[in-house]
């Protein structure tokens, strides 16, 4: 197996560093990686702010495995967690640490899970049909293939991938099923390649992408385990702390632009002539939009092409109603 720091390379790792810079500096400031993975970003945290402390979070136990050897010379000053990251309430509570000063999300799938071909991520290389992030619970992708009615199909993918042809390739899908059950990915590829209708094919990368896409999210639920995450990511930062969010499609930085900037708003009523701090905004945005990764990172990582970089700084408490 590949060691952890020669298959990972952070995306945007520099501009997350000084996004989160000011909040760590001071002796005992806590940073939160929700998604450890491979240990990069983390690294890097630690290296570069000797003072702080790291808790990381992931739900997938090689990762961690892999991670802890890495993070391995920074002693105790890194604590890792197998713990999904909206159960980031529960974490920071059973470490006694309530409220920290940094928090960073680089969500998505990991480069570990996408180089691992047994774990069924990547639609470039043939794999058992699996998804999970933790292989330890959950149905995998297989089993949603096999088992999801067709209405229900074509609404994940039409929601989960955007996929204009989710009725075509839901129909080649459960006339395939009938047949023989879905067990491996490459099959996938081929059904999904021959349901579509050739201009389709011509445009927007591996024709495959927006369905695996789909089945990743379903699995592991993704988006609705964000919805969750994000809230209580910006109530854990103490005030002057900052939050950091990498994303990778347009689902999920949605979801991170619309808990930011409601964050950044006020919430009186209209008309107010003195606005009460309670309804004063608790957020300051640090970034204009999404950030991208510039050219020179594309070309070096691939991977880090459809990244988006937000930001935000607790700026208040929540004052009590």
């Amino acid at each position: 197996m590949t060691s952890s720091d020669e298959r990972h390379v952070p995306v945007m790792l520099q501009r997350c560093l000084d996004l989160l810079a000011p909040a760590l500096a001071e002796p005992g400031a806590v940073v939160v990686d929700c998604t450890l993975g491979l240990g990069g970003h983390s690294e890097a945290l630690l290296t570069a702010f000797p003072e702080a402390r790291l808790v990381a979070l992931d739900r997938d136990p090689a990762a961690l495995r892999l991670a802890a050897e890495r993070l391995a010379p920074h002693g105790d000053r890194a604590t890792l967690v197998h713990a999904v990251y909206d159960e980031l309430p529960a974490v920071l509570a059973r470490l006694g640490t309530p409220r920290v000063q940094g928090v960073l999300f680089d969500l998505g799938v990991s480069s570990m899970q996408l180089d691992e071909a047994d774990r069924g991520f990547a639609y470039a290389q043939d794999a058992p049909l699996d998804m999970r992030m933790d292989q330890s619970r959950g149905i995998s992708a297989a089993e949603v293939l096999n088992t999801y009615p067709p209405g229900d199909l074509v609404r994940l993918l039409r929601a989960y991938g955007e996929e204009k042809q989710a009725r075509r390739i839901v129909e080649a899908v459960v006339r395939e099923r009938a047949e023989e059950p879905f067990s491996h990915s490459a099959r996938l590829v081929d059904v999904i390649r021959a349901a579509l209708p050739q201009a389709a094919k011509r445009t927007g990368g591996n024709p495959a992408k927006r369905t695996f896409q789909a089945l990743r999210i379903e699995v592991n639920g993704e988006l609705a385990v964000l919805e969750r995450a994000l809230p209580a990511a910006v109530d854990a930062l103490a005030v002057g702390g900052r939050i950091a969010v990498l994303s990778y499609h347009s689902l999920e930085d949605r979801l991170v632009k619309q808990v930011l900037a409601a964050g950044a708003a006020g919430t009186a009523p209209p008309g107010l002539p003195v606005v009460p701090e309670r309804y004063q905004p608790r957020l300051e945005l640090l970034t204009r939009g999404a950030e991208l990764p510039r050219e020179e990172e594309v070309a070096r990582n691939r991977r880090a092409a459809p990244a988006r970089l937000r930001g935000a700084r607790r700026i208040r408490e929540v004052a009590p109603v």
